[in-house]
Formats: structure tokens, C-alpha cells, sequence
């Protein structure tokens, strides 16, 4: 019996992942991996996925999928190899008026394939400030605000850091997060997101049109989920590049 695929899931492994500033950042990503194997293969699989991921761990990057997953096929003579990686990435930042620098923590996303052709998806897991327009509109004083989580998933034309997909959304709040903030820096946040209430459909559309400009993106998707500080339920919006 031929089977679709087989492979590992939530495989936990320590990996090396370059900053945009030229460093190496030690972190542990979950990884799963699959492989469409010919039925008279005998070769463990979760052998060969161990020992190439060993093999590339101390410098991963999305630029060195094809390669990773190129070995993987040909070691396993299959028809196409399949790999996701997932990890909390941090970025240094800075409060907006003290500037108390703290780590901000990413969830980060490798995604890629190979069959005949090559695919690579890189994700990120943006969180962000909006402000319920509704409600500043009908309150005499005050809105409600919560915390989102925006995800945008894209298909690169060419090399982008995550740096810059993070920027890119943090751009497109009603107010960015930060680790750290000090009573300046709080009165800053809390005035910010009150002169730029969203609903999570303007974020959606917002990050939409930012991808759109950008010249290394050929295809995305944007997610959005506001945690409704007045709701039991979350607020969403999606969209698809090809949509559009």
C-alpha cells in the first residue's frame, strides 16, 4: 500500500537562527517533517530527518530549506518532502519614551516544500494593541482596548528577514506591544491607541495593503484576532492575497 506520507511531528530541537543584525540566535523550535516515500523504501524515516536536521541546526535560516529538504528526498527516493518549522524568536525593543530596552518574543514559522518545484512560506505571530472605534465614539470618555494577535503568512520572491515582517505589522495597530514599559511610557501606549482605534477588519486591510507595496512578497495571508476585553469571544478577520 503506497502511503500519502509519513514522517515526524513536534519534533523538539535546539536550532541557531540569524538576526537581521548578523548574530546567531540560540532557540528551540518544533518541528514536523513528512516525505511521500515509495512503498519499497525501508529506510527509517525519523533516522534520516534526525540526522539531516543535526546536520543543518547550528545555522538555520529559510534560505537553507531547499537544500535540508533536497537531502531529505533523495535520501528517502521520495516523490516530495515537506518541512515546518516553528520557534520563539526575540527581538530587542525599546519603550517608546524611556527607551528601557526588553525582549519581545515572536512566534516564528518556517514552512517549505519540494516536488518538482521549490516552495518556502515564512510566518510570523505579531502581537498588537487595538481600540474598539465603536467605543470611542459613543463613550463620553474612554474605549475599550485589548491585545491582538495578527499572523501573517508569506510567499517570498526573495530573501526577507523576519525583522521585517514584524515591523511591517507592528506598523498596522491601533498601538505596538512592549515588554517593559515605565508610567511615560504607559501614558504613551494608552494616548497612542486612543487616537488610533481599529477594528480588527482595519488591521487586516491595513497589513493587506502593506504587503501588497512590498516588492520580495509574492503571496500572503493575514489573520487577526482581537482577545475582546468586553467579550467572552474573540473578534477575527482573514484574508487571502489571492482574493484580493
Amino acid at each position: 500500500m503506497k502511503l500519502h506520507s509519513v514522517g515526524i511531528k513536534d519534533f523538539t530541537c535546539p536550532v541557531s537562527i540569524r538576526e537581521k543584525t548578523g548574530s546567531l540566535q540560540q532557540t528551540v523550535a518544533k518541528i514536523s517533517m513528512k516525505a511521500a516515500m515509495p512503498h519499497h523504501v525501508r529506510e527509517s524515516c525519523v533516522s534520516v530527518f534526525t540526522k539531516v536536521l543535526h546536520t543543518y541546526k547550528e545555522d538555520m535560516s529559510a534560505t537553507i530549506f531547499p537544500e535540508l529538504l533536497a537531502e531529505v528526498r533523495e535520501k528517502l527516493q521520495a516523490e516530495k518532502a515537506g518541512m515546518q518549522m516553528t520557534f520563539p524568536y526575540f527581538i530587542s525593543k525599546k519603550a517608546p519614551v524611556s527607551k528601557t530596552a526588553s525582549l519581545m518574543e515572536y512566534e516564528c514559522s518556517f514552512i517549505g516544500s519540494i516536488n518538482t518545484v521549490e516552495e518556502l512560506l515564512l510566518s510570523v505571530v505579531v502581537p498588537i494593541t487595538t481600540l474598539c472605534p465603536c467605543s470611542k465614539e459613543i463613550s463620553s470618555s474612554g474605549a475599550h482596548n485589548q491585545r491582538a494577535e495578527v499572523k501573517l503568512t508569506v510567499k517570498p520572491i526573495r530573501f526577507i528577514w523576519l525583522e521585517d515582517l514584524i515591523n511591517l505589522v507592528e506598523k498596522c495597530g491601533s498601538c505596538e506591544l512592549y515588554s517593559l514599559l515605565k508610567r511615560p511610557d504607559e501614558k504613551f501606549v494608552t494616548e497612542e491607541a486612543y487616537a488610533n482605534p481599529m477594528f480588527v477588519e482595519d488591521v487586516v486591510r491595513m497589513v493587506s495593503q502593506m504587503a501588497l507595496n512590498h516588492s520580495g512578497i509574492d503571496w500572503f495571508t493575514v489573520e487577526v484576532e482581537s482577545f475582546e476585553s468586553i467579550h467572552k469571544h474573540s473578534a477575527y478577520a482573514f484574508v487571502d492575497s489571492d482574493d484580493l
